[in-house]
């Protein structure tokens, strides 16, 4: 029978498409991750991969190896996480993803609490893009998740958290912000700065666009929120920023002003997420209601 490392080293092949980051990404020497693989095809009979082709691609047996090796993977990691957590309970190390349209501004009070109620318990936190976040989470590489729905599958846990309210944004001397309130006819035409078109909060930008008949900025995408504002604030275009962000020590309206359009709102809902059936299910469920809990309050707090 083939081992769970062989298979470790295959899902690596099918990750990265090459050799040499395969064998970085799973710790080992290339030629004893090739010798590996070599005598992995030798024990079931078939060919893996097509090594003639660049970047390294699987055979059809191989990825259909691959679906179930990855599953048997997560499978072994949470039978090892359920016999951690029959000792230890709240306690441990959860790999934790985050958006970082929402993470630098909502986690560092979440973590701080959990670490006074359970002293433990670490998160690492790692920002990144939800859609490619969500596929780690599917393989093993991350616990949980905090990201932006809609999110599918059956695979996966979706816990509801909020819902935040997002707000259009000028800079203070831009002629908009002189109007008490704007029709959103008013924001035909007007430039409006994104993030990078992989992150969902791009997506949500560019639908808000397409409903005020608004212009999306493609020559100037920025890296965070923290981007967006400053370059809002110095006039470029129009922002679109979520709640927490305005209310955030980091984020605040120094430089720029939440614009009132009559009849429109906006809002995006979070969740958060974790394998269907993930040993740390309770655990991960504590998480979610500390980060929602911390959320409300800051929403319910005096501006």
């Amino acid at each position: 029978m083939p081992t769970l490392r062989q298979l470790e080293y295959l899902v690596a092949i099918a990750d990265t498409q090459h050799f040499g980051r395969a064998a970085i990404a799973a710790n080992v020497s290339q030629p004893t991750l090739s010798q590996q693989l070599r005598h992995l095809e030798t024990r079931l009979g078939v060919t893996l991969i097509e090594r003639s082709s660049n970047p390294i691609q699987l055979t059809p047996v191989g990825r259909e190896i691959t679906d179930r090796a990855r599953r048997m993977i997560v499978q072994a990691d949470d039978i090892r996480a359920l016999a951690k957590r029959s000792v230890s309970g709240m306690a441990g190390s959860i790999r934790f993803g985050v958006t970082p349209t929402l993470g630098p501004y909502l986690m560092p009070a979440v973590i701080a609490g959990l670490h006074r109620a359970y002293p433990e318990l670490r998160l690492l936190i790692r920002e990144g893009i939800p859609d490619e976040q969500l596929a780690e989470l599917r393989r093993g590489a991350l616990d949980m998740l905090l990201a932006p729905m809609p999110i599918g599958g059956t695979d996966v846990h979706i816990e509801p958290l909020f819902r935040e309210s997002l707000y259009v944004v000028a800079a203070s001397e831009d002629p908009l912000c002189s109007h008490s309130h704007l029709a959103p006819t008013d924001l035909a035409g007007q430039p409006v700065l994104s993030l990078d078109p992989r992150h969902h909060f791009h997506r949500q930008t560019k639908a808000i666009c397409a409903e005020l008949n608004a212009d999306l900025l493609d020559d100037y995408e920025g890296t965070s929120l923290d981007s967006l504002r400053q370059m809002a604030g110095s006039g470029l275009g129009l922002a679109i920023l979520p709640e927490l962000y305005l209310r955030s020590e980091a984020g605040g309206e120094a430089t720029i002003k939440r614009l009132t359009i009559r009849g429109w709102s906006a809002e995006r809902s979070l969740a958060a997420i974790w394998r269907e059936g993930a040993a740390f299910s309770e655990n991960y469920q504590h998480i979610a209601d500390a980060i929602a809990t911390e959320a409300h309050r800051i929403m319910k707090s005096e501006v």
